[in-house]
């Protein structure tokens, strides 16, 4: 295993190992040990950062969409042929199983590949007006130096499905990575750079406290968007920082999915796409499935086949590469998930499996609930660990409106029959549902959410519109 790992801010070209700002400890969440000091990013640094992309801007984005094309493949490349390495950093900083490392190392290089594709196929319009004055022509161009602010729970595929769309249509970026783990975006940032990307154009800043200095960042005239993903909490406070020089900002933000089993379904297909739904990550995502409704025919089954499947998931470091839930990204992360689950026991739900925190490290067991009350606690919260909270259902216009009852719509999950399935999904109230499967990210899919979860799309075609202004242009006709 790799015993170091490139730990230093980005800025103009150059790698910047220490400054006036001190550092922070990278620590590994399985065991607590500090496995990096990362340089902390003063006002100067983040200010230095924008200028520099600033400067770069204009030559980017006058670079031939076939040249932005092949340095987003040669990535896609590159980090196909380290994917072990690109797995492990993230093991090591965010304490997840090798599986999730493993799949969130090749879903993210996916981004590279599919945006070095749409790169090159960025649209526009020409036609004749109405009236037959004029012809319209729409073009689209870059938006300009666009800022990216990445979460801890997947540091490298939250990274790219930003990165490479952002580089695609033209834009200059600074990226800011969640402290807990820098370690996966300085790598990804020296890949760009091994590639050839041009001095300036990928920035990468860790500024303390993360707030004031963002703000200061959005505050620069040459800062034309915000790319966000974390909290609905944090992406409030954003969108007012925007709101002063109208700074375009794109939020994907939390979750609290739903999941519905249908009387009609068949559960040798819901319980394992379940688990996916559920295990993904250990929980730890805006996507995770977080309150089961289940209709009370299946109940008692259903419990009976998750409480077993949970009960055998192994526990522990994902540097053993068996062990199939790692840890939780910090003690505090776990003690949060196991006052959820404290919570509520007290409010009267009962422990069918797991429920307990280890004594070393940061890992929780896969844990399952039953008489969870509808509205309780954990019920309204996003959980971001691996308990499975059940609510049993009678009718299904109840299951539909206690899944609609929350202020977020990112994810839902239906099981059932496949007619009456999609017809639940349509009531759904979310910008995404699965229907049968567990799991529904795709670069080549809109990934994003409805009322709080979220504004705009990321990935597929619609991913690089977010970077892209319009131009109407009328020429005599």
């Amino acid at each position: 295993m790799t015993n170091t790992f490139r730990a230093a801010l980005y800025i103009d070209g150059e790698w910047r190992e220490g400054g006036d700002g001190g550092t922070f400890a990278v620590v590994d969440p399985a065991d607590g040990s500090t496995i990096a000091d990362f340089p902390i990013a003063t006002s100067a640094d983040c200010l230095a950062a924008v200028e520099a992309a600033a400067a770069a801007q204009e030559g980017w984005a006058a670079t031939p969409p076939r040249v932005r094309s092949e340095l987003l493949r040669a990535a896609y490349d590159l980090l196909t042929e380290e994917v072990e390495l690109f797995a492990e950093i993230m093991v090591r900083e965010n304490g997840k199983s090798w599986s999730d490392a493993m799949g969130e190392a090749n879903y993210a290089k996916e981004f590279f590949r599919w945006f070095a594709e749409e790169a090159v196929r960025i649209p526009g319009d020409y036609r004749l007006s109405p009236a037959g004055d004029k012809r319209i022509v729409v073009d689209r161009q870059p938006i300009g130096v666009s800022l990216l602010i990445t979460p801890w729970n997947f540091p490298a595929a939250m990274a790219t499905r930003k990165l490479a769309p952002a580089l695609a249509a033209g834009c200059a970026v600074i990226l800011k990575p969640a402290r807990e783990t820098p370690l996966t975006a300085a790598y990804m940032v020296e890949v760009l750079e091994r590639v050839g990307v041009p001095r300036g154009v990928v920035g990468l800043v860790t500024p303390v406290p993360t707030g004031p200095l963002v703000a200061e960042m959005l505050a620069h005239p040459a800062v034309r968007k915000l790319s966000f993903t974390g909290s609905t909490e944090v992406g409030r406070e954003l969108l007012h920082a925007c709101a002063d020089t109208v700074v375009s900002a794109s939020m994907e933000l939390g979750g609290n999915a739903p999941v519905i089993v249908l009387p009609g379904a068949d559960l040798d297909t819901t319980v394992p796409e379940a688990l996916l739904a559920k295990m993904r990550n250990g929980g730890s995502a805006c996507t995770a499935a977080n309150r089961f409704y289940v209709h009370s025919s299946l109940h008692e089954e259903f419990v009976r086949r998750m409480a077993e499947a949970l009960s055998s998931v192994s526990v522990g470091s994902g540097l053993d590469r068996l062990n199939q839930l790692g840890a939780l990204v910090s003690v505090r992360e776990r003690d949060k998930v196991a006052a959820l689950v404290d919570s509520a026991v007290s409010e009267g739900a009962t422990v069918v499996t797991g429920g307990h925190s280890s004594e070393t490290g940061a890992f929780y067991d896969a844990t399952l609930l039953t008489g969870v009350r509808h509205g309780s606690e954990i019920n309204a919260t996003e959980i971001f660990g691996p308990v499975t909270a059940v609510v049993a259902y009678d009718e299904v216009d109840d299951a539909i409106r206690m899944a609609n009852d929350t202020e977020f719509g990112l994810m839902a999950y239906v099981f059932g029959e496949e007619r009456e399935a999609m017809a639940v999904a349509r009531r759904l109230e979310s910008g995404m549902v699965a229907v049968n499967r567990g799991v529904v990210s795709d670069p080549a899919a809109p990934f994003g959410g409805v009322k709080q979860s979220g504004l705009g799309r990321e990935g597929a075609s619609e991913g690089i519109l977010e970077f892209l202004e319009e131009k109407y242009i009328a020429l005599t006709a």
